[in-house]
């Protein structure tokens, strides 16, 4: 199934390159002839490898002398110039029977158009399908489209691998195309995600929508450290899982720069962390998209912005840019953000060979206001308990990718990269330590003193060694801030055989991967007091390593015994190295017509070193490495055209990354993404799925109709799970293996493609639970025993899940100038964090609408707005709890209910207008 395409006749809109004369039209038509989709075949024919110099002529197609023109087939929705309303005469259709001939290239956008000959010269046909990192046709940039286009329907089976059609995939496999990323507006990549992909759902840890978290049949992809990552994420064939604790920035990402998105589920072949599967993201260049973009956009909460695109193609050589800098206020006190992306590529082909050098870039400031009280967000939705909380991210990755047609059958495949991250976080909290008199009075009369977790108290000393003296009748605050700088490289080597096997059809992959990476990180803990509005004002000292061990007296003061003791909430430095090798292989074989079988694996080797740099915590130091071989085996059969069933089974691993293993110590908690302390070793996460469904896909070419629909159950049981354990110390917490967990359900999903229409639904249900006995510590719940301890059981819910997940929407041309659409997203409760054991009312569901609409005042200038969160729903997108009589004593509050939630944004609206050349 190839790129969705439309049909228009010679020298229509032809993207900038010379035309070859035109095909007798009425070029007074009201409106382009809706657009057909072809359908795709198994081993299409491969695209002409070397392409014309710079403002040649175009190539022709197969003709006999002085017959008719063919007709030229452009992808992704090109639209022809519209047209003043006169009578309508439709376009002569093609026989849904013949096979398109391949458009030419395109040529630069600024080339000379110019009439050219016809020569009816044959064009060499490859005996092998092209590369698929090999772009066919181009985006038409300079009109706006007037429908939206559908995804390819071949897919890659590795992060740079070949593709096969989406109906010989034996998993679960959602795409989705740009112009499906264009219709939703979005500055959120998650958003999109969410919206098209029937098992993801977002939740906000953090109280922004540029670090949403994407969940994804109740395995994460977020951008939080602490956040156990389930899925493996790539952009070109690089994995951007980053390299301390595998999280993914996903607001590095702007989505006008992204071509294409595929969400798999039991692929092994995409290394570590695909336990609960993968997202693979592919980026446009200048070949995929030629013209020019420029938008701008106002609206609530003092959101400014612009963006731009460009793409040009030159000859052998094309160049493409997209940057975006935004500005958001937020709609909760202390939540600003200031947003700069950049995405560049510069591309070359040659005789059956294509590479590209792209970078990159992102300085992005978040505020982070996280959860806030529920009895807080009654009196105000925009509340924010405790501040300053921000965390600035810094970005710049280059990698070169390429393939190269060795011969006939076989393809090699490359990507080498380097990434460098920055981050700087800034929470302020209330401090576990409080004033306290000491016992007898010196030089500082009130100390601060703190209750260690081993059993003793210590009176704090700053770094200089020296008793922190505080005023007695403060409530204490504390800033916590912590830096990482990570560089990381690596690359992924891969060959592609397509040689038949006993005369069948027969894809062999074969490939590895290195990744590496070195981190830097610190952390320190900033005394300070909480001024009534919750807003920790800093300037207080720096909190040293060690405390002077006390005796707490019957009237609460302290008195120093003369020893010293380390402090819980002492700086932390350390450094870790990490690599990552992967070897492996899988085999697509047509065993029939109908019968395509699949199987391979992927061996992983991780190796993680930690180091600690202040040469007081040396039991932190360590070393492991994780071995797993994850097999894959499954087929599909196609029951009659368009309708195939699949089945499969499939194990994946993810290795603890450096944060969990220095944080697996309830005893030494952690501050995430913070202090570090010296632990046990945490055991690998082992998935096995098995997946069973129906996929299909009809296309009408004659009415100009598409619908692909899908309907699958699936079965993921994880071996000594990692979670995320709560701490009685603000802020902290450790990481445990918590036996098996299993994650079951279905999901159905319906997409839609019929001229001015495009429509589509999905649904999901997953039963996210745990299948151990486990006593989890849970200070703050209502429900703990007195120890602060919970008690989980087999079945109980796994947090912040939702069971279901319903999306919908539509967009319609109501004429060829106007355009609107809608989007549904709506989730049942999810239970709170912090409550595994299931005693507590969960955190309700919801459901909201986003409006958009557009207008195209002419050809090349669009007006548009949106709302989001069009009816105001209130509802939370996560739940914990809080420690409600430290709060109460540290402010002077009456807090009377443990939980806190992180709101959803309401009503928001934007204004645009968009240029296009």
């Amino acid at each position: 199934m190839g790129t969705s395409s439309c049909v228009m006749a010679q020298g229509e809109g032809g993207g900038g390159g010379a035309a070859a004369p035109a095909q007798p039209t009425n070029p007074t038509a009201p409106t382009a002839p809706p657009t057909p989709f072809q359908p795709s075949t198994t081993s299409p024919p491969a695209p002409q490898t070397t392409p014309p110099p710079n403002n040649a002529p175009a190539p022709a197609t197969q003709a006999s002398p002085g017959a008719a023109l063919p007709e030229v087939q452009i992808i992704q929705g090109r639209t022809k110039p519209k047209a003043k309303p006169t009578k309508q005469v439709h376009a002569p259709k093609k026989a849904p029977s013949a096979q398109p001939p391949e458009a030419p290239p395109a040529a630069a956008k600024h080339a000379e158009k110019a009439p050219q000959p016809v020569t009816p010269t044959a064009k060499p046909v490859a005996p092998v399908a092209a590369p698929g990192a090999i772009s066919q046709q181009p985006l038409s940039a300079t009109e706006f489209a007037t429908s939206v286009s559908p995804p390819s329907d071949d897919v890659k089976m590795s992060p740079i691998g070949d593709e096969i059609p989406i109906g010989k995939v034996p998993s679960g496999v959602s795409t989705v195309s740009s112009s499906e990323v264009a219709r939703t507006r979005s500055d959120y990549t998650a958003d999109v995600l969410q919206a098209y992909v029937p098992g993801i759902i977002l939740s906000d840890y953090q109280g922004n929508g540029f670090q949403t978290n994407v969940d994804y049949r109740g395995f994460n992809s977020s951008p939080v450290d602490g956040v156990p990552q389930g899925l493996a994420v790539y952009q070109n064939g690089v994995r951007i899982n980053e390299s301390f604790g595998d999280t993914v920035n996903y607001d590095f990402i702007t989505p006008i720069a992204i071509n294409s998105m595929t969400v798999m589920s039991g692929n092994p072949v995409f290394g570590l962390n695909a336990i609960g599967g993968s997202i693979a993201i592919d980026m446009k260049d200048g070949f995929k998209y030629q013209g020019f973009e420029a938008d701008t956009r106002f609206g609530s909460y003092g959101r400014v912005q612009g963006s731009i695109q460009d793409g040009m193609r030159f000859g052998n050589w094309a160049t493409y840019i997209a940057m975006d800098a935004i500005r958001d206020e937020g709609f909760r006190d202390q939540g600003t953000s200031d947003i700069r992306r950049l995405y560049a590529d510069l591309g070359v082909k040659g005789d059956g060979s294509e590479f590209h050098l792209n970078f990159t870039g992102a300085d992005n400031t978040v505020g982070v206001a996280a959860a806030s009280p529920v009895e807080l967000l009654d009196e105000g939705w925009s509340k924010v308990f405790t501040t300053p909380q921000s965390t600035t991210n810094e970005m710049e990755m280059v990698s070169l990718n390429g393939n190269v047609q060795a011969t006939d059958t076989l393809q090699l495949s490359g990507v080498s990269y380097y990434r460098h991250f920055n981050q700087q976080h800034i929470d302020g909290n209330i401090s576990n330590a409080t004033p306290c008199a000491i016992n007898p009075p010196g030089p500082s009369a009130t100390g601060a003193c703190l209750d260690n977790l081993d059993g003793t108290t210590i009176l704090l000393q700053n770094t200089g060694g020296n008793l922190i003296n505080v005023a007695s009748d403060v409530g204490l605050g504390e800033i916590d801030r912590t830096s990482v700088n990570a560089n990381s490289f690596g690359g992924s080597l891969q060959g592609v055989d397509k040689t038949p096997l006993f005369d069948h059809h027969n894809q062999f992959l074969l490939g590895g991967s290195i990744d590496h990476g070195e981190v830097s990180f610190s952390s320190s803990a900033q005394l300070g007091v909480i001024q009534p509005n919750f807003v920790v004002e800093g300037g207080g000292p720096f909190v040293g390593p060690f405390g002077q061990v006390c005796t707490v007296e019957a009237d609460g003061s302290c008195t120093p015994t003369g020893g010293t003791d380390l402090s819980d909430i002492r700086p932390v430095s350390i450094s870790t190295r990490n690599t990552y090798y992967g070897l492996y292989f899988l085999d697509t074989f047509d065993a029939t017509d109908r019968l395509t079988l699949t199987a391979g694996g992927r061996f992983n080797v991780a190796n993680i070193e930690i180091h600690d740099e202040t040469g007081l915590a040396p039991d932190l130091n360590s070393n492991n490495t994780y071995y797993h071989f994850n097999p894959v085996a499954g087929g599909t059969y196609k029951l009659f055209d368009g309708v195939s069933l699949y089945g499969s089974f499939s194990e994946a691993n993810r290795a603890p990354v450096a944060a969990e293993l220095a944080c697996a110590d309830p005893n030494n908690p952690c501050l995430l993404p913070s202090f570090l302390t010296s632990d046990p070793p945490l055991k690998q996460v082992v998935s096995y799925t098995w997946e069973a469904g129906l996929k299909g896909s009809n296309t009408d070419v004659l009415s100009h109709q598409k619908t692909t629909w899908s309907f699958g159950f699936f079965h993921t049981l994880n071996t000594d799970d990692i979670i995320n354990v709560a701490s009685s110390i603000i802020g902290r917490s450790s990481f445990a293996n918590a036996g098996d967990t299993l994650r079951e359900g279905v999901e159905a999903q319906v997409n839609y493609w019929s001229g001015p229409l495009f429509a589509y639904a999905n649904y999901n249900f997953v039963d996210a639970t745990f299948r151990s006995n486990l006593t989890l510590p849970s200070p703050f719940n209502p429900f703990a025993d007195e120890d602060g301890n919970i008690f989980v059981h087999p079945g109980d819910r796994l947090p912040g899940v939702p069971a279901h997940k319903f999306k919908a929407g539509f967009d319609y041309a109501w004429t060829p100038q106007w355009r609107l659409g809608a989007d549904l997203v709506a989730a049942s409760n999810q239970i709170f964090f912090g409550d595994e054991s299931n005693q507590n009312a969960p955190l309700g569901g919801y459901a909201k609408v986003n409006l958009h609409t557009s207008y195209d005042v002419t050809d090349h200038i669009q007006i548009y707005g949106l709302i989001d969160n069009a009816f105001n729903a209130h509802y939370g997108v996560y739940g914990t709890f809080f420690d409600v009589d430290d709060a109460n004593d540290a402010t002077g509050s009456t807090f009377l209910d443990p939980r806190t939630v992180v709101p959803a944004a309401p009503i928001t609206a934007y204004g645009g207008l968009k240029v296009k050349f």
